[in-house]
C-alpha cells in the first residue's frame, strides 16, 4: 500500500502512478475482442453458442437454451427470503423515485413574431443491459440499469448476463421478475455486447447498451460505439475518501475495503491532512482484512492499488482528489457541505460520517453505475438521459421568416451555398 506525505521527494512519481490507474490494457485484448465481434456478426447464434461453450463451461443444445424463462424468474422471486424481498422492494422504490426526478421534459417557446422553438424528448426504442455474472453476480446492478430505462419509457429492454456452468444467479433472476423484465439471455462478455449491438436470430439489436463489466466487456463497448450508443467505458471499482480529525478510523478502513473486496484491480485512496488519522486507518485496515471472507482479493487490491496520502491542508487534499476524480468520494469531515463547492470531479459524493459508499450501492436512490479511472472529469452517472434523446423543434411564421430571413440568406451566400440562400428568399416578401 502506498503510504506517503505530499512533501516526500518522490511524491510526484507516486501520485502519477495513482492517476494512471484507469489505463486498462485495451490494446492487449482488442484483437481478441475484435475476433469475437466479427464471429457474432457473421455466425450469430452459432458463434454465441460456441463462445458460451468456450468461456462459460456449458454448451447450449439449441437457441432456446440461450433465454431464461419467465417462469424461472418468477419462481426465483417466490423462493427468496421475505426480508430480502422487502429489501429489494425498498431499493426498487427508492431508485425509481430518484430517477423519476431526473426525467427531462419537452418544452416549447413562442416568440412575438410567431416563431416556435422547442425540444422534444423521446426514449430510445430498445436498450440492452449487461449485468456481470462471473466472479460475482450483482442484482443491485440489474435494478440500477433497468429502472432508469423504464422511467425513460424504453419499450424493449433486454438483459444479458453470463451463467458459468449454466447456473443463473437466483437473486438476479428474482430481481428481473421484480423489475418486470421478460427478455434475459445467458450470454456474457464481449459476445453479449456484440450480440446486442448487431443482433442475432435470438437476441435483438438494440439502440443503447449500458452496464459494467470486465476489460473484455469495456473493450467491446468501445468497439461497437457508433453502431449503438453506450453509457461509458468503465474500469475497476474505486473509492476516494477525504477525512479530517473528526473521522472514525475504523469506519474509514472498512469503507476503503468495501471497494477493495470487489476486485484485485480496485483502487482505495484516503487523503487527509491528519497524520494521526492516517496511521489509525492503516492499522484498522489490517484488522478488518483478517475478518473478510474475500480477504485474498481485498488484500491484493489494497497492497497493489491502495494509498493513504497525508497533506499539509484540506485544500491540498481536495486539489489532489479532484485530479484523481474518483468513482466514489466520501467526505468524512466535520463540515462536509462546506467542502462541496470545491469538489469538481467525482462520480458520486457521499457527505458526512454516516454516509458510507455502500449505502449508495443499494438503497440510497442515485445510480451506482459510475465513471471510473478519472473519467468523472467528463462522464456522469448512468441515468434516465442515457435512454433518451432530444429533437429540436423549429416552426417559423411568415412574419418571422421576413424578419430574420435576410440575415440567414446573407450567411448562406457568404458560405457559397446558393440553394440554402434561395430556399429562404423564395419564402420572403
Amino acid at each position: 500500500m502506498i503510504f506517503v506525505n505530499s512533501n516526500d521527494d518522490n511524491f510526484d512519481i507516486k501520485f502519477q502512478e495513482l492517476l494512471s490507474r484507469g489505463k486498462m490494457d485495451i490494446a492487449h485484448v482488442s484483437g481478441i475482442v475484435g475476433t469475437i465481434i466479427d464471429e457474432i456478426k457473421e455466425d450469430k447464434n452459432l458463434a454465441l453458442r460456441s463462445h458460451i461453450s468456450k468461456f462459460d463451461n456449458w454448451t447450449p443444445k439449441s437457441d432456446e437454451d440461450l433465454k431464461i424463462s419467465i417462469s424461472d424468474m418468477q419462481k426465483a422471486y417466490e423462493n427468496i427470503d421475505e426480508k430480502l424481498k422487502k429489501s429489494l422492494h425498498l431499493a426498487y422504490d427508492r431508485i425509481k423515485m430518484y430517477h423519476e426526478k431526473q426525467k427531462p421534459k419537452s418544452w416549447f417557446d413562442t416568440e412575438s413574431n410567431g416563431t416556435i422553438l422547442g425540444q422534444k424528448v423521446t426514449p430510445v426504442d430498445s436498450a440492452g443491459l449487461y449485468i456481470p455474472g462471473g466472479k460475482a453476480a450483482y442484482p443491485s446492478s440489474l435494478l440500477m440499469n433497468v429502472i432508469p430505462a423504464q422511467v425513460a419509457g424504453v419499450e424493449e429492454i433486454i438483459v444479458c448476463t453470463p451463467t458459468p456452468d449454466n447456473e443463473p444467479n437466483e437473486l438476479l433472476l428474482a430481481a428481473c421478475h421484480l423489475c418486470g423484465v421478460s427478455e434475459v439471455y445467458k450470454v456474457g462478455g464481449a459476445s453479449a455486447i456484440a450480440a446486442m449491438a448487431y443482433g442475432t436470430q435470438t437476441i435483438p439489436k438494440v439502440d443503447v447498451i449500458t452496464g459494467p463489466g470486465n476489460i473484455f466487456v469495456a473493450t467491446a463497448k468501445k468497439m461497437v460505439f457508433g453502431e449503438v450508443n453506450i453509457d461509458m467505458i468503465a474500469g475497476p471499482s474505486e473509492i476516494g475518501i477525504l477525512g479530517d480529525d473528526s473521522a472514525n478510523a475504523n469506519h474509514l478502513a472498512v469503507d476503503l475495503l468495501s471497494q477493495a473486496e470487489h476486485d484485485e484491480m480496485a483502487s482505495s485512496i484516503l487523503i487527509t491532512p491528519s497524520q494521526a488519522l492516517a496511521d489509525k486507518v492503516k492499522q484498522e485496515i489490517e484488522n478488518w482484512l483478517q475478518k473478510l471472507p474475500r480477504e485474498e482479493i481485498a488484500r491484493k487490491s489494497i497492497e497493489e492499488r491502495g494509498a493513504i496520502i497525508v497533506t499539509d491542508s484540506m485544500d491540498e487534499a481536495i486539489d489532489l482528489m479532484n485530479q484523481i476524480a474518483p468513482e466514489h468520494l466520501e467526505v468524512a469531515t466535520l463540515s462536509p457541505f462546506e467542502l462541496l463547492p470545491y469538489i469538481k470531479h467525482a462520480g458520486a459524493i457521499f457527505l458526512g460520517h454516516n454516509t458510507p459508499e455502500a449505502i449508495g450501492d443499494y438503497v440510497a436512490g442515485p445510480n451506482h453505475t459510475l465513471p471510473t479511472g478519472g473519467t468523472a472529469k467528463f462522464y456522469s452517472p448512468l441515468g434516465v438521459e442515457n435512454f433518451m434523446k432530444k429533437s429540436s423543434i423549429i416552426s417559423f411564421s411568415a412574419n418571422a421568416i421576413n424578419e430574420i430571413g435576410e440575415e440567414c440568406a446573407l450567411i448562406a451566400n457568404t458560405e457559397g451555398l446558393t440553394a440554402h440562400e434561395q430556399s429562404v428568399r423564395v419564402r420572403m416578401k
